[in-house]
């Protein structure tokens, strides 16, 4: 008689991303080119969550991880010298967008002023993440957010979410 293995049965979405852990990492070179392609990718990254593991990914949070990253390979590109790391995973119900540059100077969110033009990046990466995280690396800095990959109540795509800098 063979033990039934129903109960030890975890096939679903959830499972397979513990089983196998959903992860990108890309170098950028940091040219102009650079952002249009983290954008491709993170797309790409997403599209493959939803089809290959049948994770729930709304169109929300495909078009504000492509904000996200964005705005962060922007930031780096503009402030720092060199290539960008830029890495994504799932974790739970959210994607984890990580960009590294080499300059270890954090990013400090300004005051709001309407009248200003551009410079707005943070403040809105702090405003559509779950949370956000900036810190120092032995070389540069790394700056994670985080967002919810569903629009459910629970979500907390809305900015509520802690923030770490």
């Amino acid at each position: 008689m063979e033990p039934d293995s129903s109960e030890d049965d975890d096939t679903g979405p959830q499972a397979r991303v513990r089983a196998l852990p959903l992860r990108s990492t890309v170098a950028l070179d940091g040219d102009g080119s650079c952002i249009a392609e983290a954008r491709r990718l993170a797309a790409m990254f997403l599209t493959r969550a939803r089809v290959e593991y049948g994770l729930p990914v709304s169109a929300r949070a495909m078009d504000l991880t492509q904000l996200v990253v964005s705005e962060l390979v922007t930031n780096a590109r503009k402030y720092a010298p060199g290539p960008v790391l830029m890495d994504l995973r799932i974790v739970g119900a959210l994607v984890e967008v990580e960009v590294w540059d080499s300059d270890p100077v954090l990013p400090v969110a300004r005051a709001a002023d309407a009248r200003r033009v551009g410079q707005h990046g943070l403040e809105i990466v702090r405003a559509v993440a779950r949370g956000f995280e900036a810190r120092r690396e032995p070389v540069g800095k790394r700056i994670t957010a985080r967002i919810a990959l569903t629009d459910g109540p629970d979500a907390g795509v809305t900015g509520g979410g802690p923030h770490r800098t």
